[in-house]
């Protein structure tokens, strides 16, 4: 969807001013934000990409208004409800009202947590297909504009560039994000020149690669 999150390209929003030696949290809240929100998607009550999708939903004045970490905690408080993992008057509340309802699966300890952090979790999965692109190939993006979840920037439609490189079948989240099935799809990474995405006047010395899953292309015909 396009929304507060997609920024690449717009105007207005200043120079990216990174902060010399910034620290890993800024304060200790963000450390708990971070921890609850990955024990809490270690249940499997929802996937990566509808928690993505969730935080893509946040409104978007509010959504500028959060800093990372409240980004985090919002959308998690989406998804509990969503889920039936909390409830409003426990939202209000603060703490639980109830027992724990039920979850797909258990409520990770700290050791678990280091276990299934190092295990990650792989979204590469068994093509259906042979790959309609091969690297060197020139492709277009669709110039779509879906309501729902997709990893195609909006900076970066409807724009030309070549394969990179081929990355096998992976997950397709714009399916996933919303329980509609992983539908594997083949991954690409796509390089495009930065007059392409941004016109004349942008810097000739600069390219952007970004990874593309095959639905999100079309080839582009070479000239006679």
């Amino acid at each position: 969807m396009n929304g507060a999150q997609d920024l690449g390209g717009m105007m207005g929003f200043g120079p990216v001013a990174p902060e010399k030696d910034e620290p890993l949290f800024h304060a200790p809240w963000e450390k708990q934000a971070l921890a609850v929100t990955l024990a809490c998607g270690s249940l499997g009550a929802w996937t990566i990409d509808e928690s993505r999708h969730a935080r893509e939903t946040i409104p978007p004045a509010r959504y500028l208004s959060l800093s990372y970490y409240e980004i985090w905690t919002e959308a998690l408080l989406k998804l509990l409800a969503r889920h039936g993992l909390v409830s409003d008057a426990e939202m209000r509340a603060g703490h639980a009202l109830a027992p724990a309802p039920a979850t797909r699966r258990p409520v990770p300890n700290a050791e678990a947590m280091a276990a299934i952090l190092a295990r990650g979790g792989p979204c590469d999965r068994p093509a259906e297909a042979p790959a309609r692109f091969a690297v060197g190939d020139r492709v277009r993006t669709l110039n779509i504009h879906p309501t729902g979840h997709t990893r195609l920037p909006r900076y970066a439609r409807g724009k030309v560039g070549t394969i990179e490189r081929v990355h096998g079948a992976h997950v397709f989240p714009d399916t996933n994000a919303h329980g509609a099935g992983e539908r594997p799809q083949w991954l690409y990474t796509v390089v495009f020149a930065g007059d392409e995405l941004w016109g004349r006047e942008a810097d000739p010395t600069l390219s952007v690669s970004a990874d593309c899953w095959e639905p999100y292309l079309e080839p582009v015909a070479e000239a006679a």
